[in-house]
């Protein structure tokens, strides 16, 4: 047998190589991808420049910040402001801009900068993260963004809207920093900081102080708040309304089911909080209505995935945190910088609940009709969300036996939906609980579908349909 020696350059090997596993696996090599973010800047802020007192980080330390800021989530067991260093908080701040856009779409980009090309399969990544069902079906979503044919577009839409933006909401926050007698350098660094953990909805904060000097100050407070909606609506309808904002009739149904859903959950958020905390002088309800429900808005979308807080959030009454509970596991918009199920999966649930109730044969919404595997699809979000959030909080209270089940969960939930809201539960974690929330960052942010799809790799052919009987349920 005779072999042959490539004499290709390495680079060009390299390159065709990797190019070769992410056309095999899409979304397991887009896990991979995630997975080296993590270690690499594990690595990084482990190291001793990296914290301000110029001793070494421990690795549970460094791997739990380093996944917070790839999963944007905003969760700490240290101090942001006072553990790390100027650069290593320029370090977590350049993490969360890679975590922020997406597992399978950074995946994408990165195959097409070593590849350097955007072949059917880095589309077929692209347009998975703009709609799971995509790599079901050969990357034919119901969405225009999701289309193949418009994935460069989403890419292009996925950077500029991010540098947009986020300049966007630092210079609005800009001239708010001067007046509280900031350094003009100073100022421009902190916004820029919170410009950046709001439109990635992560919350970490940078500033010794945190955001008590602005925990009355309703511009800043409304500015983070855009931030955060923004990037919790996610790239496609951000794409879409560039679009057609002015045509709303040519947005497709993800579109109108993520705008339509999010608003509700943001009113009925707030009117919640105002009423469950009306008179809790340790939260906000003790400073007049129009204080209470400013804060109460501020608080539901927060919950969503934003992450910041003007108040210790383990002074809220236990019906509200169970409220924050609810919010936080259902998240934002997909392909957003937002964690937890979607609220397109929970639109969907109860598309399919009204249609049962009212016997319909099939679920519609805006004069459309929604097929049935994607009912199957949100199902299957809804409870492997649910498993690891159950078992996340079985293994920790094993872990740490002093534990209360409300703290517990709460944290448990935030770290899932990657919102970054703590009772205080976190920062009491031994190493292993720090590697155990860590995991749960990582599931909610890479997604349940994704993580399915990497398993399965390709839905499975059954040429044969079995004889059908009905189980009793209910």
């Amino acid at each position: 047998m005779v072999q042959t020696i490539d004499r290709r350059p390495i680079g060009v090997r390299l390159r065709d190589g990797f190019t070769y596993l992410a056309s095999r696996t899409p979304a397991r090599f887009a896990i991979v991808i995630f997975v080296g973010l993590i270690l690499l800047f594990t690595t990084l802020l482990s190291l001793p420049i990296m914290s301000a007192s110029g001793r070494r980080t421990d690795l549970a330390d460094a791997l739990f910040t380093a996944t917070s800021a790839i999963c944007v989530t905003g969760l700490t067991t240290v101090d942001t402001a006072t553990h790390w260093s100027p650069l290593g908080q320029v370090v977590i701040v350049i993490a969360t801009q890679l975590g922020a856009v997406g597992v399978l779409t950074l995946a994408s980009v990165m195959g097409l900068i070593v590849s350097r090309r955007l072949g059917l399969r880095q589309k077929l990544l692209a347009a998975g993260d703009v709609n799971p069902m995509a790599l079901q079906r050969g990357g034919q979503g119901d969405s225009p963004a999701s289309r193949l044919g418009e994935v460069g577009g989403l890419l292009a839409t996925v950077a500029v809207s991010m540098l947009v933006i986020e300049a966007a909401l630092a210079i609005l926050l800009f001239p708010r920093l001067l007046l509280d007698g900031l350094p003009v350098g100073t100022a421009v660094v902190d916004a820029l900081y919170f410009s950046a953990m709001a439109f990635t909805n992560t919350g970490f904060v940078f500033t010794d102080t945190g955001l008590a000097p602005y925990a009355t100050d309703f511009y800043f407070l409304t500015v983070l708040m855009i931030g955060v909606v923004l990037g919790g609506l996610g790239f496609p309808v951000i794409y879409a309304l560039s679009k057609n904002f002015k045509r709303p009739r040519r947005w497709s149904l993800h579109v109108k089911l993520t705008l339509l859903t999010t608003g509700i959950l943001f009113l009925l958020g707030a009117v919640t909080y105002m009423a469950l905390e009306a008179g809790n002088e340790k939260s906000f309800g003790g400073d007049g209505v129009g204080h209470l429900a400013f804060q109460s808005l501020f608080l539901s979308v927060m919950t969503r995935s934003g992450g910041f807080s003007t108040f210790d959030t383990g002074d809220l009454n236990h019906s509200s945190m169970l409220v924050t509970d609810m919010l936080m596991f259902i998240g934002g918009g997909s392909a957003s910088t937002a964690g937890g199920i979607k609220v397109t999966t929970i639109a969907i649930l109860f598309i399919a609940a009204f249609a049962e109730a009212r016997g319909s044969a099939s679920m519609e919404a805006f004069e459309r009709k929604i097929p049935g595997d994607v009912l199957r699809l949100a199902v299957s979000v809804v409870l492997w969300g649910a498993t690891t959030v159950a078992l996340s909080c079985i293994v920790l209270l094993q872990l740490q036996k002093e534990a209360n089940l409300d703290a517990v969960l709460f944290d448990v939930i935030s770290a899932f939906g990657t919102s970054g809201l703590s009772s205080g539960f976190t920062a009491t974690l031994e190493d292993p609980g720090k590697y155990v929330l860590s995991a749960t960052m990582f599931m909610g942010r890479i997604g349940t579908v994704t993580l399915a799809a990497a398993l399965a790799a390709s839905q499975r052919r059954q040429l044969f349909n079995r004889a059908e009987e009905r189980p009793i349920v209910g």
